[in-house]
């Protein structure tokens, strides 16, 4: 009966798509290159170049006859705090007498996020494993003893599975629980003083550069309180911060890997002074729609997302370049959302369809979790929403990636989608990065709407997508790692476009699926998720 239904839905599917309109690489190709050239300063979030792109996207989407989705214009405007640690600001360490202090991205990175100009500290520190408070995990690592005003040490990444517990926080893959952003969260519903990550490059997935580049940016935030601290030290400096406190770095690595862990409290005192510039910003995710033709289901909408911020300008860095343009990411994405819209508009689907870029995404996907908190369409008539972050620039693939898409009906409709266009799916890893975690459709994914990374051969599963034409083809995919957020992501006219084409076909393809469906997709049954109530 499955196999049947199987092939009904594609045979359903290869119909449904066939209407999807073609998406063509000119517009693609000119979009990303005027997104990524130096004229729009990196596309900064409460910058010149990000005002400008947000201007560049409305223009076009007026262009091209989209609708706007609220009201009589294409922007959605989200406020936030801007906040840039300044020189000057001092962090260290005092243990029995002995002073150990900080130099600004080299042992430490750090900021605040309670919006302050002058921020001053002194705490105890407490290490507190892996900074997780899971009752669906069953793992406290805070039980037992008050953080309240203390500040906190942990390491980035999950408990990693046993022999006993292959399966806890999802095995070798990593969970939300994970992330930085949720452990910088966790802190302060635990009412930390703050907290400081052990970087290494393993545990983060990316180098001490990544947070070293982020944090040497102004920070954002939506309005809210915040950590007084919150930042990274390097592995070097936290052995030597735990040796100050008698204590054993690896030691209590392992030991933190132990259900029944217990934080342990540190003969230490840390002491900052973090001099912030700070500012309200007023930012803006742009949205437009193509309304549905069937009167009942254009009630309904599957969105497409792609983030059109990237890290900006910074004169002050030191450095001849100080544009991060951001050409994969994110102008990419934000490129051939445009040429899908310029396709969708010959041929509605029944569903109405919205193009969506939101703001802020480098900042902790600040654009995408103001839309979920006050949608211009409402979650509960959301089908989807298909997210383009990172695109593939090296040439196409007989495999498509759409990890994620397994936790909801989205993968069987993918599946039927990729045999349509000739395809396969891209076989399953492990997902080290947790790269489900780092793009805007998580926002609609906590917020119920079934969604995922739509094709990125970037970062899933480390470029191992089978190209039709390789020729170095992976190997020029897995040498981006090193031009991820830095100023050498910039485009270059000789990449070879057709695979962003063929992941951009495949994602509206997949869109008019979800359209013209028959039902809205749904959640795999235990997942998450699903539980998570529809606003």
């Amino acid at each position: 009966m499955l196999l049947g239904a199987g092939l009904l839905a594609a045979a359903a599917v290869s119909t449904r798509a066939a209407q999807a309109q073609t998406v063509l690489e000119a517009p693609l190709r000119a979009h990303l290159a005027f997104l990524a050239d130096d004229l729009l300063e990196g596309r900064g979030t409460g910058q010149r170049g990000g005002e400008l792109a947000v201007r560049y996207l409305e223009a076009q989407a007026a262009a091209l006859g989209l609708k706007p989705v609220a009201g009589n214009g294409y922007r959605q405007k989200v406020e936030m705090i801007g906040q840039k640690t300044l020189p000057g600001s001092t962090l260290r360490f005092e243990a029995g007498g002995r002073q150990l202090a900080t130099t600004f991205g080299q042992e430490a990175v750090y900021g605040n996020g309670n919006g302050r100009a002058d921020t001053a500290l002194s705490a105890p520190v407490v290490f507190v494993g892996y900074g997780i408070d899971a009752a669906d995990e069953g793992w406290n690592d805070f039980q037992g003893v008050d953080v309240k005003g203390k500040l906190l040490v942990a390491m980035v990444n999950d408990p990693q599975p046993t022999a006993a517990e292959p399966k806890r926080f999802a095995g070798k893959s990593l969970t939300w629980y994970g992330r930085w952003t949720y452990k910088f969260e966790e802190a302060v519903r635990q009412g930390a003083a703050g907290i400081l990550l052990i970087h290494t490059t393993a545990s983060a997935s990316y180098p001490w550069s990544v947070p070293t580049n982020s944090f040497s940016h102004e920070q954002f935030h939506l309005a809210g309180a915040g950590n007084a601290l919150q930042g990274w030290i390097s592995e070097d400096f936290a052995r030597t911060l735990f040796t100050a406190a008698g204590q054993d770095l690896d030691g209590l690595r392992a030991a933190a890997a132990v259900r029944g862990f217990k934080p342990v409290e540190f003969k230490l005192t840390a002491h900052a002074a973090v001099k912030s510039a700070v500012r309200q910003v007023t930012e803006y995710n742009v949205a437009a729609m193509v309304p549905g033709s069937d009167p009942r289901l254009r009630e309904q909408a599957v969105i497409y997302s792609a983030h059109w911020d990237h890290l900006g300008i910074d004169e002050h860095n030191g450095k001849p370049d100080h544009i991060w343009n951001g050409a994969i990411d994110n102008a990419s994405g934000s490129a051939a959302l445009l040429a899908m819209a310029q396709a969708a508009m010959t041929h509605p689907a029944k569903r109405t369809q919205i193009f969506l870029w939101p703001c802020a995404e480098e900042q902790g996907l600040l654009g995408s979790l103001a839309w979920v908190r006050s949608p211009l369409w409402p979650l509960a008539r959301t089908a989807a929403d298909l997210n383009l972050d990172s695109m593939n620039f090296v040439g196409r693939t007989r495999d498509i990636g759409v990890a994620g898409a397994e936790r909801s009906s989205l993968y069987d409709t993918s599946a039927a989608v990729a045999k349509q266009m000739g395809l396969k799916l891209a076989a399953p890893v492990p997902d080290l990065g947790g790269s489900y975690f780092r793009a805007d459709h998580f926002s609609f994914a906590k917020a119920g709407v079934p969604a995922f990374n739509v094709g990125s051969a970037v970062f899933s599963g480390d470029g191992k997508f089978e190209f039709e034409h390789d020729h170095g083809a992976a190997d020029r995919m897995r040498a981006f790692t090193k031009d991820y957020h830095q100023v050498s992501d910039q485009y270059d006219p000789a990449w070879d476009l057709s695979g962003m084409v063929q992941q951009a076909q495949f994602t509206l393809n997949l869109g008019y699926a979800v359209a013209n469906g028959a039902a809205m997709p749904t959640w795999k049954g235990g997942e998450a998720y699903g539980k998570v109530k529809r606003q």
